[in-house]
Order: C-alpha cells, then sequence, then structure tokens
C-alpha cells in the first residue's frame, strides 16, 4: 500500500497499512509428476470433458479429475478470480502437472487427475485444466476459514440410469444439487453415499451425473456403490486422498482387476473422514473383507484420530437401514463385523447410502441400543462412551426409492431385525425411519460442540422426480412438505467422560499495524530567507517536521518511508525541486529503523536531489516490532538566476510496507 501525505497540509494526519490488507499472492507449490506416456499428439488435439472438482488431503488441497480424448502432457492452472480478467490467467499463475493412464475400451480415451495444494483461506479461484493453446472453460470454487465452523452435504445414491430414463434422472439429480446449494451456499463439502450411476461403465450415465457445475464448484468426496464396483470407471473419474488400492480393499483382491476399490481419508478442519469400499465384506470373494476395514479405520484413527476433534465414517452399505436391504445377508454380515469397533475407537458418526429411504438410528454401543430409554426421534442425543449415530440417506435424484420393510422376531441386537420395543413399525434400531417417495439429502452442521444433522426435502412428488413421473405412488404433501423443509434433525453432543471439558476458541493473533504520523502540530517548514554565497548561489536550510513510525505487526515485514518534493513556485515564478537535499537521521530508535542517505542538492551534483523519491528511513525483514522518528535537516542551494519571490513547494511522504 502506498499511503501518501503532503507536508505543506495543516493538521496532524495518520495513515495506516495493515499488514493483512498488502497485495496478495497465491503460495502454491509445484507438484511434478510424472508417469505419462511421450505425447502422442499436441495438447491442441485434445477433447477435455467430464471435469469434477474433489477433496484433497485437507483444506489447502483439492484433486481435479477429467477425461481427454488424447494421450498428451497436460496440467491445472489456477489463480485466484481476482487476478484473472477477462478470462485471461495471470503469467504467474500455479500449475500442477497431470498423472493418468489409458481408460478401460468401453470409457474409450485417458483420464488425468493433479492435485492443487497449498490454498489459502477465504479466497476465491479459479482454475481450467489442459494446456497452452487447449485449455478448458475455466471454473471456480471458494476457500472459507480454515478453523471453526461448518456445514457439508451428504447426498445418498443419484443412481443415474436407474429409472431406465437417464434424462429425468439427472434432471432430479441437477434439482437437489440447485436446491442444497442454493439454500447452503457456504456448504464446503458434497460427501457422496455411492451408486453415482445405475450401471459402472456406461458412460452415458457418468456424463449425466457430471452435468451439474456444482461438481466443479464444491469438492466432491466420492464412495463407491455396489452400482459403481462393477468396473474401472469410478477410478477414472474420481481421485481421492489417502487411498490404499491393496488388494484387500477390493472385493475380488485384484487391483488390476476391471473393478474399482480402495479405502481412503482425509481431515478437514475438525473432522476426520474415513470412506471404505463396503463391496468387499467377505474373504471368500477374494478380499480382505470387513476385518480389513476394521483394520484400516483402526489406523488411520490410531495414527490421526488426535489431529481432529470428530471421526465421521462414510461407506455404501447401510446396516442400520428400513427398507429392502435391511434384511440383506451382507448386511447382516456387516452389522456384526463393524459396530462394536467403530464404538471402541470412538466414531461418532457413520453416513451410509444404498437402501433409498431415510433412517437415523439411536445410538448404537457395541452393535445393541446403546440407552434404553432414547426416546423416538429425539431432538438431542448424548452419547456415552462408545455410543455411535448412523444415518442413511435416501435418494438425492428420484430414480429410485425402496419402500420400508416390517420388523420380524430376529432379535433386538446384533444381526437381529425386530421391532423397536417403543415404537414397534420400526426396527429396534432406528429412532426415525422415513419413505415419501421425495428426493432428500443430508445437511450436517460441524460445530464446536455438536454435530447437527438435518435431513431436508430437495423435492416434492411434482417433477423432477423420475420414479414417480414413471407411476410409483407418493405420500408427500406439497403445501405441508415443502421443498426444504426438514423430514428430522437431530443435535449430537459429545461425550466427554467423567470429567469437566474446558474449551477456548483462539483466533488468529492480531496482525498488528504498520503506520506513520508528523509527529505534533504539521506546520510550515521554513527555510527562511535564502542567503547568497560565492557570488554565485542562494543557501537556505531548516528541518522536517519529524515522522513518527510505528509498526507492530507479527510478520516483522520490511517498511520504508521515503519522499520527494514538488518544484517551488511563487505565482508564474518557479525553480526546480532538484535544487533540494537532506540528510535523514534518527531521532529515537527503534521499529528496525535504520536512516536514510543523503542527498545532495542538485546545484552541488547537477543531479535530482529530492525532486525523485528519495529514502528517509527503512527496516529490514525481521526487524523488531515498536516505534522510531525520523528527521532530516534540509539543503536548499539554488542559482543566483532565480528571480526574487516568496516560493512554496509540497513535500509529499510515502510509505511502503510489504
Amino acid at each position: 500500500m502506498r499511503p501518501k501525505h503532503s507536508a505543506g497540509a495543516h493538521g496532524p494526519l495518520r495513515r495506516r497499512a495493515a499488514a493483512s490488507a498488502t497485495a496478495a499472492s497465491l503460495g502454491l507449490i509445484m507438484a511434478l509428476g510424472g508417469g505419462l506416456a511421450s505425447p502422442a499428439a499436441a495438447a491442441d488435439t485434445a477433447t477435455l470433458s467430464g471435469i469434477v472438482l474433489g477433496v484433497g488431503a485437507d483444506e489447502t488441497q483439492r484433486t481435479v479429475t477429467w477425461y481427454s480424448s488424447a494421450d498428451t502432457a497436460q496440467k491445472i492452472q489456477v489463480a485466484p478470480t481476482s487476478r484473472v480478467t477477462g478470462g485471461a490467467f495471470p503469467a504467474d499463475a500455479a500449475t500442477f502437472d497431470a498423472l493418468g493412464a489409458a481408460n478401460i475400451a468401453t470409457s474409450g480415451g485417458y483420464n488425468r487427475h493433479a492435485t492443487i495444494t497449498g490454498l489459502q483461506e477465504n479466497t476465491a479461484y479459479s482454475y481450467r485444466v489442459g494446456g497452452e493453446g487447449n485449455w478448458s472453460t475455466a471454473y471456480t470454487f471458494r476457500t472459507q476459514d480454515f478453523e471453526g465452523p461448518y456445514d457439508f452435504l451428504f447426498l445418498g445414491d443419484p443412481q443415474i440410469g436407474s429409472s431406465g430414463d437417464i434424462a429425468k434422472d439427472q434432471a432430479g439429480w441437477q434439482d437437489t444439487l440447485d436446491v442444497a446449494t442454493r439454500a447452503n451456499p457456504d456448504t464446503e463439502l458434497l460427501v457422496s453415499g455411492g451408486d453415482q450411476v445405475e450401471t459402472a461403465n456406461t458412460e452415458s450415465q457418468w456424463n449425466a451425473f457430471l452435468a451439474p457445475d456444482q461438481l466443479r464448484q464444491y469438492p466432491w468426496a466420492a464412495t463407491i456403490g455396489n452400482h459403481d464396483v462393477g468396473g474401472k470407471a469410478y477410478e477414472q473419474h474420481f481421485s481421492t486422498p489417502n487411498t490404499d488400492r491393496s488388494g484387500a480393499y477390493y472385493s475380488n483382491g485384484n487391483p488390476a482387476s476391471n473393478t474399482s476399490g480402495g479405502d481412503y481419508w482425509y481431515i478437514y478442519k475438525d473432522v476426520l473422514f474415513i470412506d471404505l469400499n463396503s463391496n468387499s465384506y467377505a474373504t471368500t470373494q477374494g478380499g480382505g473383507g470387513d476385518e480389513a476395514h476394521t483394520k484400516y479405520v483402526s489406523d488411520v484413527i490410531e495414527q490421526h484420530g488426535s489431529e481432529a476433534k470428530w471421526k465421521v465414517l462414510v461407506y455404501h452399505h447401510a446396516i442400520y437401514s428400513p427398507a429392502s436391504h435391511a434384511k440383506d445377508s451382507d448386511n447382516k454380515k456387516r452389522r456384526v463385523d463393524f459396530p462394536t469397533t467403530f464404538s471402541k475407537l470412538g466414531v461418532d458418526l457413520v453416513l451410509q447410502g444404498h437402501d433409498h429411504s431415510y433412517s437415523r438410528s439411536y445410538l448404537v454401543k457395541n452393535g445393541e441400543k446403546a440407552d434404553k430409554n432414547e426416546q423416538p426421534g429425539a431432538a438431542d442425543v448424548y452419547p456415552g462412551p462408545g455410543g455411535v449415530l448412523y444415518v442413511t440417506a435416501n435418494s438425492a435424484s428420484g430414480s429410485k426409492y425402496y419402500d420400508i420393510t416390517a420388523p420380524d422376531s430376529s432379535g433386538t441386537s446384533g444381526a437381529g431385525n425386530g421391532a423397536d420395543p417403543l415404537n414397534p413399525k420400526n426396527y429396534w434400531y432406528n429412532s426415525v425411519q422415513n419413505q415419501e417417495h421425495v428426493r432428500t439429502y443430508v445437511k450436517v452442521q460441524v460445530r464446536n460442540d455438536k454435530l447437527v444433522v438435518e435431513n431436508l426435502r430437495s423435492g416434492t412428488c411434482a417433477a423432477p422426480n423420475s420414479e414417480v413421473e414413471h407411476g410409483l405412488s407418493c405420500t408427500n404433501t406439497a403445501s405441508g412438505q415443502p421443498v426444504g423443509s426438514v423430514v428430522d434433525k437431530v443435535s449430537v453432543h459429545p461425550y466427554h467422560g467423567d470429567g469437566q471439558s474446558l474449551q477456548v476458541n483462539v483466533p488468529d493473533p492480531a496482525p498488528g499495524e504498520f503506520g506513520w504520523t508528523i509527529d505534533g502540530y504539521n506546520g510550515l517548514v521554513d527555510l527562511g530567507t535564502a542567503k547568497e554565497r560565492d557570488g554565485d548561489h542562494f543557501t537556505a536550510a531548516g528541518k522536517i517536521n519529524p515522522i513518527l513510525v510505528s509498526d507492530t505487526r507479527r510478520t516483522l515485514s520490511p517498511w520504508s518511508v521515503s519522499a520527494d518534493v514538488s518544484d517551488f513556485k511563487d505565482a508564474a515564478k518557479t525553480f526546480s525541486g532538484a535544487y533540494l537535499g537532506w540528510t535523514p537521521y534518527l531521532l529515537d530508535a527503534g521499529a528496525g529503523a535504520k536512516a536514510g542517505a543523503s542527498v545532495a542538492s542538485g546545484y552541488d551534483d547537477q543531479g535530482k536531489g529530492l525532486s525523485v523519491s528519495r529514502g528517509l528511513g527503512s527496516a529490514d525483514q525481521g526487524h523488531a516490532r515498536g516505534k522510531a522518528r525520523l528527521g532530516a535537516d534540509l539543503d536548499l542551494k539554488i542559482p543566483d538566476s532565480v528571480r526574487k519571490g516568496g516560493y512554496r513547494a509540497t513535500l509529499t511522504i510515502t510509505a511502503l510496507s510489504s
């Protein structure tokens, strides 16, 4: 910043430049990548499609994945949106080289992915993919505070193509994202419940799923569903952070086969997310089964659990759901294999899909209802040690709904599907069950002292609602249950043990300020009456009004104060400011201040004197915080050809800080 003040003005003035207001720059590190074959064609021959923004390892990262028609070297280009003018990215925009490989034959072409790193908080970014001469359309996303509360959205089973009508399924999916992001524009993540498409390798379904621009504006945290797993298209379309693609996390144990797999984790602010490929559940399939997943979750929480306040698991196959899949043998197996480990590890919330209906469990501990007195639909729940909440999302697209099924007599713990004694129409494990044949999504509010989980309607019986449009009945009443209305809401309050938990929010330290002012009254600097010297010139002398500099910034950034003088004028008469020189000095040392160099009058050296900017004082990076007073002796020498008069000039003082 360049605060300026003219010394010819009257009265004390003050100018400050806050450290946080300096010109921003994009602090990204180029991630060099290899693995691409020698380009088979120039970058400008590639058609780029299927661009999707994904989560990174933390809030400072994003991944981007896309398809290319040609096997060329490609990259992501990123810059703050404020520096992109008329679609032109700045010359110093950050770039990140892409990795990739050939797609399977049914997809055709190639896939590319890269990770953007070094993002700054509260910044809008623009990005594009490709290369010189062949860039994609530019898209934008926005980071927010890297600490503190935030919201994310959980979206169940779009399963584009499931109704047999891709266009109608896409319309419902698009409308849910429109409704959800319009109501929650500051949401920070879109979390998948799996089953992005109906048929794993059908690219027309993937194109419809990826059509909404929200998938290029908000990071998508992908989850593998049973309809995604039977091909490589899922892995081609999504790059996920910290992913273990060992054979144990593939249902058939073979990562090289035409299937997708892998478990992954990431930390976003105060939440540790762990995402599992629940398609691999039995070792008889060839993979590591549920045992491999529980070990993976245990290892991740042991290594990273202390880095986050909340632990959230995500996988596709709901183990506590209310509809057609509730009694499936594979889900009953998971219902035995998972809960005890999750309770022992202190998991707070489990997000699931697959059953195309909504449910919210009671708090479950070690495979049993944690508190027999917890009431159905309770607005607040208080997990004791080991209490875990399980949520199943309904369809976000309307492509398929499953009706709620009735409990049986198989028991009220473990793999059982018995009735809830407090609400016999529900399964023993579910506090809330809902199916209206309307699209919904789940909003999760992450707060310091609770998680707030809401199921919200994104549609009614009216179109777009593909399965209803194809003849399915609908029980929603638009007048009483409109778009945006709440199906269910619960606040999960953390368990603090027997002691009293204390919390304090520590904000970012105040950045401090750099400022300067005229010290005291800014009176006219009177050089008096010039005296003739040596019969050929006049001289005059004086002192500037002292400049008080204060720098309390934590960044200890460099600063400088300089000045330049206008021409001296008396009506139409004038002489150059170059005839004024000075000798700066420190009246009071501090803030790392150093006096500027002496500048001779232009009369002595035929130079420019103070007619150009000259340093009065400065400090280097890393200087001490504090105050300094700067002064300078003025030396005016003018030729005796200057006509008689009372001349005035303006000394303009400029402060620079970074």
